[in-house]
């Protein structure tokens, strides 16, 4: 097998072996209902009771606001779609910002057709929403702030503080969407004011098909999925014991090492970035330079296609991914990189590469190299490259 660099972890993450280990009995051992009186069926209870605990307390939140569901997509929908509904006699306008998840902004677009306003705020040359904005935006009849923790793209981290004094000052909800820094970056509900927090489990070496909704306890939204009385009547079906065990043992993992693992990243992160941004001309950093999730890199190269860049790296056993959505099948550039300002042809020629732990910086010194004689190629085939150093000289 050749050699393989995993730097997608925004994508997905490997699921650790003791989070593996820790779901295994409760697919054949313990595999009883924990909606069921008998004794049997309690083991797969007390082990949901014991991760939604272990999850609150990560968040400074309560095990009771803590609301299991299949994923950040959903958590994020149920957010908008349930607050919308029971919030709307007080208000039918809504504020979240330009560089949001799709999850986010595709549910705002089903929101806006069903007679409701949304305000897509601007954010900054490094992808921050502007505070002063936010205050401008806020109307009597705002119900909802939905900006989410750090961007999935270019790795900013929002002023998430702040931004839930403005909402809690003006008795508005705040939701953030934190797939991307949950496990990442230290999160207390109450220190930065959310009423309502979405995460994934497949982000932090957890299971796929595993998230949840926390809901402080007040808010008012209802039940998204009706049936039993599961999740205390708002989420209804039967439990994903195995993945609620795996998630919680992947954010007891995420907790316990979150200093050490993120300085690691952190620093090799910044190796990568130096050397790129040293040795690769005609390349710029996208997202703010610090205040960035601890593993991010996001580059655009101009006079390529990042969709080019992708499958040669893929040949050398590099997984990353564009800033492009070529990939998805769209010839539109990122939204995320066009709302910081990036021209299309500059926008599409972009690569997000996302560290994990185990990522060394031999590693990084193997994609650099492999990153110069990619992008030196490729750019040997461009018309538009060499138009423009015919002009330099």
């Amino acid at each position: 097998m050749k050699k393989l660099i995993y730097l997608d972890n925004a994508a997905t993450t490997k699921t650790a072996p003791e989070v593996v280990e820790a779901m295994l009995p409760y697919f054949t051992e313990y595999y009883g209902n924990p909606s069921s009186v008998y004794e049997f069926a309690g083991k797969s209870k007390q082990a949901v009771d014991a991760a939604r605990k272990t999850i609150a307390d990560s968040l400074g939140a309560k095990p009771e606001e803590i609301y299991f569901t299949a994923g950040g997509s959903e958590s994020d929908n149920w957010a908008l779609k349930a607050t919308a509904e029971a919030y709307a006699s007080k208000g039918k306008h809504i504020i979240t910002s330009k560089i949001e998840h799709h999850a986010i902004l595709h549910t705002c677009e089903y929101l806006e057709k069903r007679g409701f306003e949304i305000t897509y705020l601007d954010v900054d040359e490094n992808g921050v929403v502007k505070l002063d904005e936010l205050e401008k935006a806020i109307r009597p009849d705002t119900i909802l702030i939905s900006v989410m923790f750090a961007n999935n793209e270019i790795g900013t981290i929002q002023p998430i503080e702040e931004i839930g004094a403005i909402a809690k000052e003006h008795g508005i909800l705040f939701h953030t969407d934190a797939v991307q820094a949950f496990g990442q970056l230290p999160i207390n509900v109450d220190v930065c004011h959310i009423d309502m927090l979405s995460a994934s489990g497949h982000k932090l070496n957890g299971p796929k098909g595993i998230g949840f909704l926390y809901i402080r306890k007040g808010v008012k939204i209802r039940s998204f999925v009706h049936g039993g009385a599961q999740e205390r009547k708002r989420r209804a079906g039967t439990e994903n014991v195995p993945g609620i065990v795996g998630l919680g043992k992947a954010v007891e993992r995420a907790m316990s090492s979150m200093e050490e693992r993120t300085a690691k990243e952190r620093e090799t992160r910044d190796y990568l970035i130096e050397r790129v941004l040293t040795e690769i001309p005609y390349c710029r950093l996208n997202g703010d330079r610090t205040r960035r999730l601890p593993n991010n890199a996001n580059f655009s190269f101009q006079f390529l296609e990042g969709e080019s860049l992708l499958i040669m790296l893929d040949m050398k056993g590099i997984c990353g991914s564009s800033g492009s959505a070529c990939t998805s099948g769209s010839l539109d550039p990122s939204h995320v990189l066009m709302a910081i300002g990036l021209p299309h042809e500059i926008a599409h020629g972009s690569l997000r590469l996302t560290l994990n732990e185990e990522i060394t910086k031999e590693d990084m010194d193997y994609v650099v190299e492999s990153l110069k004689e990619i992008i030196d190629k490729l750019r040997s085939m461009s018309p538009l490259y060499e138009d423009f150093i015919k002009k330099q000289k």
